[in-house]
């Protein structure tokens, strides 16, 4: 599953790594983008950025 999420603010690369994705700044949000395995991961990857107190401004999947 290729996904793209958007959160407000900056994000350090050692959480993108921690969820498995690149990260990518834009103005005042942090783009993540890569591949999860399922559903289930995904929303631990939610559940994680919610719990380190980020703003998740979106999360779409992508194309393969």
């Amino acid at each position: 599953m290729n996904l793209e999420i958007r959160v407000r603010g900056p994000i350090t690369l050692e959480d993108a790594d921690r969820l498995g994705l690149r990260a990518e700044a834009a103005p005042r949000e942090t783009v993540l983008r890569g591949a999860l395995a399922d559903r289930p991961a995904l929303h631990a990857a939610l559940e994680r950025i919610l719990a380190d107190g980020l703003e998740l401004i979106a999360a779409r999947p992508l194309p393969d």
